[in-house]
């Protein structure tokens, strides 16, 4: 598959040492046509290296490096930002961790061509996630709570397997979305619905992580019950 959009696939690192030089193989394995864009935050086990070690193979392949840990809803805003800037027609995020496969962009791609965002989804059908216990259930029920009160008419709102048609989102900037952290993925689709932009949800298989750590502190949490009431009132006296 090849297209003539310009398209950037992004993921934000913190000590992926162990399934960043896999996940940039299995992208370039693709054969897209796509640049691949890395921001790194400082990662004491050298991720960044093995970023810079796969350059000098891939000439598609871009990096940035964060002083310190920034988290990852700044990471988002500068990779949007980097995308606009050089002019790319699509922006694809994803994790670094492998739980998204990248065998799947070619359906985000071919979707973007119809729809301005398009989000990959554990909870329709032909979606799955293979969240072990504990991880599963609060995401699971994170997910259809947060449904219940923003009442947008989708089934997935945290995962960071999402497309951009940035041509078809003028009146759209990642800039402007103020939840940080893991809120900041909920909030980006209550700010996208609120102008009137049509969500288009395709089936993803979420795979848990099988090396390194999950990042998610645990007043994740709260803050996203925090942020899911702020959201829940500024719709209220919209």
């Amino acid at each position: 598959m090849s297209s003539t959009k310009k398209i950037l696939v992004f993921t934000a690192t913190y000590n992926e040492s162990e399934n960043i030089v896999k996940l940039i193989q299995t992208i370039e394995n693709q054969n897209l046509n796509l640049d691949i864009l890395i921001i790194d935050d400082n990662s004491p086990d050298g991720t960044a290296s093995k970023v810079e070690n796969l350059q000098r193979i891939y000439k598609n392949l871009f990096l940035m490096i964060r002083e310190k840990k920034e988290g990852l809803d700044t990471a988002h805003k500068n990779a949007f930002k980097f995308a606009k800037e050089k002019n790319y027609d699509l922006f694809i995020s994803m994790d670094a961790d492998l739980s998204h496969d990248p065998r799947e962009l070619k359906n985000f791609i071919l979707e973007l061509e119809k729809y301005p965002f398009v989000i990959g989804s554990r909870y329709i059908d032909g979606g799955e996630c293979l969240m072990k216990k504990k991880r599963l259930f609060l995401s699971k029920y994170g997910n259809l709570i947060i449904k219940y009160f923003l009442n947008i008419g989708i089934s997935e709102y945290t995962t960071s397997y999402r497309g951009f048609n940035l041509n078809k989102l003028k009146n759209f900037d990642l800039n402007l979305v103020q939840s940080k952290g893991y809120s900041f993925f909920m909030d980006t689709i209550f700010q996208i619905n609120s102008l009137g932009i049509n969500i288009k949800e395709i089936p993803i298989i979420f795979k848990d992580r099988s090396k390194g750590h999950s990042k998610i502190p645990k007043f994740e949490i709260f803050r996203t019950i925090k942020n899911l009431i702020i959201i829940v009132i500024k719709k209220f006296f919209k």
